[in-house]
């Protein structure tokens, strides 16, 4: 390890310093101790509104030598140099400046918050010509593996094995949109802390949710990436009546929430706009493209509360700091965990009588995994909250899974109070049907757990067939139904596999189709024990001795040839 590196041992905060909360200075000791064990380029994940500028404000204190801070956008630039003034105290002024566009630091200045997409060949040298940089801060450095990023990184000799410095990234999420890992750049993941953690201990606002269906179909959307094509998503959900449902139910839900609703396109964002507007919710806009001082006006108006709702492209998704804010809007849809992450962040921060953020999720039609609140915490993505806490619907779930392992959710909106009600029913080693299996068919379908269901039925006297519906994807059109063995197609629910499964057995015939039924007699005709038409079980609930109603005979053999057998290999 270079005996030159910049980051010494804490030395006492000064008065002006703001108090560490427990976790900041778990990072700073994490940050400290993984530099003097040689690691140079380290990173520290943590959720938007853990204070992350505290942390690197703190560590730039400590630093012997200049320190330059990277942001992406303006607002970041500025922010950032307003907290590390704040952290550093009285030794502060004058001492951070900001070099960006017209902006120049001072020869004097010991800590420079940069603009990344300012820092041309040409100034980042001169830059560099003026300071030697013990201290690289990289704020949302999830961009980091971009090209021209890394170019900035390999100039400042970030990337050289001879480099004396220290390179620290902070993110909230280190997942990026086009699938590029940050282990090109970052050695160590040095310090983590989690969304629930920090809303269990007090330090972020509780979430609640509420989701929201529209008639909006994503099913015609490319399935590739690692997000929807933006402008395949836009034409989707950028139409007049998906708009009025979100705007309908910000009115609605929000009450007086000061909302951030985030948007696909800069049109979305303006339809948006207006469908509020109409509605008499005070509403703005802000977007990349907007000029300085008008992107200024409209978060100042939103700041001060002369417009409630806030529409947005990408541009509040990192670093916009507003405590206030109580609500988010998802009105775009997305597969990125990141993302979603990174967007209902902005409602996380605490605030003087904030009692929670609300999230709304407004669900299209999909077969895909689009993020919900939900999903974000490890629970299905199909639940409807209600306005409850996500936590409650974490601690039901995993209950649930505790006490009945192989439980599990079908595709579609299920509220908490179902689900305990399904939960409450579920017997993995039972052959009844659930009571959705009995409600959509009058046929002998018999459970397999979770695994799925099965039926016999006798197309001619004497010859039963064997009717399976099997989970075969995570996702998707999940359930195959297959007869006597061959499959023959796949559905998106088990509801819908069961009514075609039962029309196609209708269509052979009405002597058929009531051997299908519970009450058929063939069920009822003794077989020896293991030697009916494929029973493989032994032992009889009726008859003789060594005896099993051939129905019971069959249900068993199926149980032991899908269930039984597969978790004796495991």
């Amino acid at each position: 390890m270079p005996s030159a590196h910049s980051l010494p041992l804490p030395a006492s905060a000064s008065p002006a310093t703001p108090v560490l909360r427990p976790y900041q200075r778990e990072a700073i000791d994490a940050v400290l101790a993984a530099r003097r064990a040689g690691v140079r380029r380290m990173l520290v994940c943590l959720p938007t509104g853990a204070g992350k500028t505290v942390i690197f404000s703190h560590l730039a204190g400590l630093a012997r030598r200049p320190v330059l801070v990277l942001a992406h956008r303006e607002e970041l630039l500025h922010q950032a140099r307003q907290k590390l003034e704040h952290a550093l105290g009285a030794a502060g002024a004058g001492v951070v400046a900001i070099e960006q566009g017209a902006h120049s630091a001072p020869d004097g200045a010991k800590v420079l918050v940069c603009s990344i997409r300012s820092l041309h060949e040409q100034r980042l040298a001169r830059v560099i010509s003026r300071r030697d940089f013990g201290l690289v801060i990289y704020d949302e450095c999830h961009h980091a593996a971009a090209e021209d990023n890394l170019r900035v990184l390999r100039q400042l000799g970030a990337m050289d094995p001879a480099w004396t410095g220290t390179l620290l990234g902070f993110t909230a999420t280190t997942a990026r949109g086009d699938g590029k890992g940050l282990d090109a750049v970052f050695e160590r993941i040095v310090y983590t802390r989690t969304l629930p953690a920090m809303i269990d201990d007090g330090f972020l606002a509780p979430l609640r949710g509420v989701r929201i269906s529209t008639a909006a179909d994503l099913t015609r959307l490319s399935p590739g990436g690692a997000d929807f094509r933006e402008d395949e998503l836009s034409e989707a959900v950028d139409i007049e009546e998906r708009n009025a449902i979100v705007a309908r139910s910000i009115q609605e839900l929000t009450r007086d929430r000061r909302t951030i609703a985030f948007c696909v396109t800069v049109n979305h964002a303006r339809n948006l706009c207006r469908s509020l507007n109409a509605l008499g919710v005070p509403a703005g806009v802000v977007y990349g493209a907007m000029s300085t001082d008008a992107r200024a006006r409209a978060l100042a108006d939103f700041r001060d509360g002369r417009t409630q709702v806030l529409t947005n492209v990408a541009v509040l998704t990192e670093g916009f700091d507003d405590p206030g804010v109580s609500c988010i809007a998802m009105a775009r849809p997305t597969r990125s965990e990141g993302l979603y992450a990174q967007c209902i962040g902005r409602g996380t921060r605490l605030s003087p009588g904030k009692k929670d953020c609300l999230i709304l999720d407004f669900v299209d039609l999909s077969e895909l995994d689009i993020c919900t609140l939900p999903s974000l915490f490890g629970v299905p993505r199909h639940i409807d909250l209600e306005g409850g806490d996500v936590r409650e619907a974490v601690r039901i779930w995993q209950q649930c899974l505790f006490d009945r392992p192989g439980f599990e959710l079908e595709a579609g909106a299920v509220t908490l109070p179902e689900i305990e009600r399904r939960a409450a029913t579920f017997d993995p080693l039972t052959l009844e049907p659930s009571a959705e299996v009995r409600a959509v068919s009058a046929n002998a379908w018999f459970s397999l757990g979770r695994h799925g269901l099965a039926l016999h039925f006798q197309k001619t006297r004497g010859h039963t067939s064997e009717l399976l519906i099997l989970k075969r994807a995570a996702r998707g059109k999940m359930w195959e139904v297959s007869l006597d063995g061959e499959p023959k197609a796949r559905f998106s629910t088990f509801e819908e596999a069961v009514q075609a499964a039962d029309y196609e057995v209708e269509r052979l015939g009405p002597l058929t189709a009531a051997s299908a039924l519970e009450q058929a007699s063939w069920r009822r005709t003794l077989v020896p024990a293991g030697e009916g038409s494929r029973a493989g079980s032994t032992g009889g609930s009726s008859g003789s001795p060594g005896t099993l109603p051939l129905a019971e005979a069959l249900r068993l053999a199926v149980w032991q040839r899908i269930v039984a057998a597969p978790a004796s290999r495991r």
